[in-house]
């Protein structure tokens, strides 16, 4: 590996860590193998000199075939031409071979795929096995760093369009103008100003940040009185001219996209190549927040350069500020901490950083860490268990909600919680904020022996968790009636409170992980999510291989057997995710299409009979699809001229309206050869019926699994669990074993942040075994 440092702050950040990444040939033979152009592009000449060794060997093995084999009788090419009267020998079997040799060696040879140079870096990177390099001292994330700081964005640019106030336009200076220009871009109807509950709240947060922008003397007073009309209506015009967008345009957009990921993107750390995460400054604008957050609607101020520390390493040549006339709040050279950034925010007042990306080594260190603690709690759980049953019964509260708490974590997955300030966060809790107001003794209202309490509260992100748990079932109680000891530890603890109350006021998260470190060096609560999502989803898949029909089904069947272990996992641990619109338009498109595929199936078996029957003459024929294909490849490229055309707004406005119809006429024109891809252009023949209806049968079936799937997941965040708690070896040895590809379980991203996981066996488990591994390097 070749490569060259920074010299100068104002070289391209990138390349003066990484100028190109060159293979240096280990012999005479391989320099001709490995070929590095002048515009820096990689191309491996093996597959072409193979294919000319080929060619070269079948062209004279051809040749002797050829004079071994040809009669006298045949006339060579190069004969005088025959007469008219004379007859054409036929060709024989030599000469075609003859012509498909020269076809071949005339051919042009295929151009080897070039490489961008974001592949390139990321090939650069995926070469660098952090699992086999030697760990850096004790206590210290990083020996060497070396970055380009923070990018910032573009400054406010005013577009002039005024606000009304009491129906009379108003002006305002670029900075009230922006924050007049936040509230605009919200939907009206979307999460935050299309509910009541959280547009009331949006609204007078903004309202008050607003009017402090405007000073005490400003006209407006009254939020009523604004209308933010004619800078919306701005916007959406704004919206429809981008879409104007050529093809040059969009190069040159994502050629500046890239100079700024190649300058701020990527990190030198010991001497290898590492992505940066959030280089991006975060824009000014309306605080969002998740969920029912208190400070929805409040205005994020614009970040500058001296608000920003920047940590990297003392040889390390220190980041050119981009902005002129700023300079950075701070240097750091503190090699104890990941983070290349960190300043406050004005909303909570909380740090914020600048971190390596999820596919980084820092991250993929972390993440083994996390999933082999979880594992070795595998060793200590029936340990934790058996203590936990004893004092469940215990005479002191304290005590018995220490029991209780840590049952609930175990067996409910729920997480700790902790004391929140209502005003300054959402109102969210966990098992140990969890107030009586939360418990519902007997929902139903069955009365007798029954065990039943509905839990309902808001849980992490503001997510509704709501579940009716059966204490008295076989589930919660085996052969321990744990579960029924737990409902009656419930019932003592709620009992002579308000329900406002804390129904565990004894202990707090502080103590219950100093309960948990007893058994288990480094044990909080927040292990026994991992392990629990991980063990689950083993033993689900476990299950689920155990079947008898497992070894017929195929790849994309074992992918949804997958994906309902995967479900269990989610639903256990609450990751749920509310349905969007575009989902919603997704499942009715699927189910329309199968109800017509059913549709078209019963045509195909009316059609059969028809044939048996000879009364081919009332078999319905496919209708001419050329004109509505070609009016729609017209259209569309009317469209496109209409964009690389287009000077003013008008004109890219009007491209934007001609380009929507013309892609609105392609999917009609899709819609109606979907609707007749059942039929012929000419009469069918019986078998080719019966080969339609089979090909029918199997596509029913794949669109029905299809609904099913996204049906049944719509309201389940598959991916949560996936990337946080589910350890990822155990997904890459069920895929090894039961030869699914891994892109079927996991997306390019998880491919690059799990890399390290990529090398298990097939019967890999995840088992305290793993926890006591040592990984030297090589």
């Amino acid at each position: 590996m070749k490569r060259e440092t920074m010299i100068s702050n104002d070289e391209n950040f990138t390349l003066s860590m990484l100028k190109k990444i060159k293979k240096r040939p280990t012999s005479n033979n391989d320099v001709d193998d490995f070929e590095y152009r002048n515009d820096g592009e990689y191309v491996d000449n093996t597959k072409l000199k193979r294919k000319r060794t080929n060619n070269g060997s079948s062209s004279s093995t051809s040749s002797k075939k050829r004079s071994r084999l040809k009669p006298d009788g045949v006339v060579s090419s190069s004969s005088p031409k025959m007469s008219s009267g004379s007859k054409k020998p036929k060709s024989t079997s030599t000469e075609k071979e003859k012509k498909k040799t020269q076809s071949v060696s005339s051919r042009k040879p295929r151009e080897l795929k070039k490489l961008e140079k974001t592949e390139r870096l990321q090939y650069a990177m995926q070469a660098f096995l952090w699992w086999n390099a030697p760990s850096p001292p004790e206590g210290c994330q990083w020996r060497t760093m070396e970055h380009a700081g923070v990018s910032f964005p573009d400054p406010y640019q005013p577009h002039g369009i005024k606000m009304l106030y009491n129906g009379e336009p108003l002006d305002l200076t670029p900075v009230q103008e922006e924050a007049a220009t936040f509230f605009a871009a919200m939907d009206p109807e979307g999460m935050h100003l299309g509910s009541p509950k959280t547009a009331k709240i949006f609204i007078k947060n903004f309202f008050a940040d607003f009017k402090a922008l405007l000073g005490r003397r400003h006209i407006i007073k009254d939020f009523a009185k604004c209308d933010f009309g004619p800078i919306q209506r701005h916007l959406n015009e704004q919206k429809i001219i981008k879409k104007a967008i050529t093809d040059e345009e969009k190069k040159v957009r994502k050629a500046g996209t890239n100079r700024v990921l190649f300058h701020y993107g990527f990190a030198l750390v010991d001497g290898h190549l590492e992505r940066v995460g959030n280089y991006n400054m975060e824009p000014p604008g309306t605080f969002r927040g998740r969920g029912a957050h208190p400070k929805m609607g409040k205005i994020k101020a614009r970040v500058i350069p001296e608000q920003v520390q920047l940590n990297f390493s003392e040889c390390a040549p220190v980041p050119r500020c981009p902005m002129p006339g700023h300079a950075w709040g701070e240097v750091r050279h503190d090699p104890q901490v990941q983070w290349l950034a960190q300043w406050k925010e004005n909303i909570n007042n909380q740090l914020k950083y600048m971190q390596m990306a999820a596919q980084s080594s820092f991250k993929g260190k972390s993440d083994r860490q996390k999933y082999s603690k979880a594992a070795l709690l595998c060793d200590n759980i029936n340990k934790i268990r058996t203590a936990t049953r004893k004092a469940l019964r215990a005479k002191k509260t304290e005590e018995r909600q220490l029991a209780t708490a840590v049952w609930v974590i175990d067996r409910l997955a729920l997480r700790v919680g902790g004391e929140k300030d209502t005003d300054e966060e959402a109102d969210t809790v966990g098992c140990c904020s969890l107030r009586v107001e939360h418990m519902t003794f007997d929902p139903n209202e069955e009365g007798g022996d029954n065990k039943e309490i509905e839990l309902e509260f808001l849980g992490k992100d503001s997510m509704l968790y709501k579940q009716t748990i059966d204490f008295g079932s076989d589930l919660y109680n085996q052969s321990d009636n744990m579960g029924k000891q737990v409902y009656d530890n419930f019932k003592k603890f709620c009992k002579n409170k308000r329900k406002s109350e804390e129904i565990f006021d004894k202990i707090n998260p502080t103590m219950l992980n100093q309960h948990l470190k007893q058994f288990m060096d480094g044990l909080t609560a927040k292990v026994f999510r991992t392990y629990n999502a991980s063990k689950t989803l083993q033993e689900e898949l476990a299950k689920k291989e155990q079947s008898s029909i497992w070894k017929s089904l195929t790849a994309s069947e074992k992918v949804v057997e997958y994906n309902n272990g995967n479900r269990e996992v989610a639903i256990l641990c609450n990751h749920q995710r509310s349905v969007s619109k575009a989902q919603e338009t997704q499942l009715e498109t699927l189910g329309n299409k199968l109800h017509t595929l059913k549709k078209q199936k019963k045509i195909l078996k009316k059609m059969l009979k028809l044939i048996t029957a000879g009364k081919t003459e009332k078999i319905p024929l496919k209708k001419s699809e050329k004109e509505m294909i070609e009016a729609a490849g017209e259209a569309i490229a009317k469209a496109k001229r209409m964009k690389e055309e287009a000077k003013t707004n008008e004109e890219k406005i009007a491209a934007t309206e001609a380009d929507e119809a013309a892609k609105q006429q392609r999917r009609d024109c899709n819609d109606a050869k979907f609707v007749q891809a059942h039929l012929w252009d000419k009469i069918p023949t019986q078998d080719q019926v019966i080969k339609k209806i089979n090909s029918w049968t199997a596509k029913i079936a794949k669109k029905e699994m299809d609904l099913k799937h996204k049906d049944d997941n719509k309201e389940v965040s598959l991916g949560t669990s996936k990337i946080n708690y589910m350890d990822p070896r155990i997904s890459v040895a069920w895929c090894k074993r039961n030869e699914v590809p891994i892109e079927k379980i996991f997306p390019i991203s998880l491919r690059g942040k799990f890399n390290w996981a990529m090398a298990v066996k097939p019967d890999w488990e995840f088992n305290a075994s793993i926890a006591k591994q040592k990984w030297k390097p090589k």
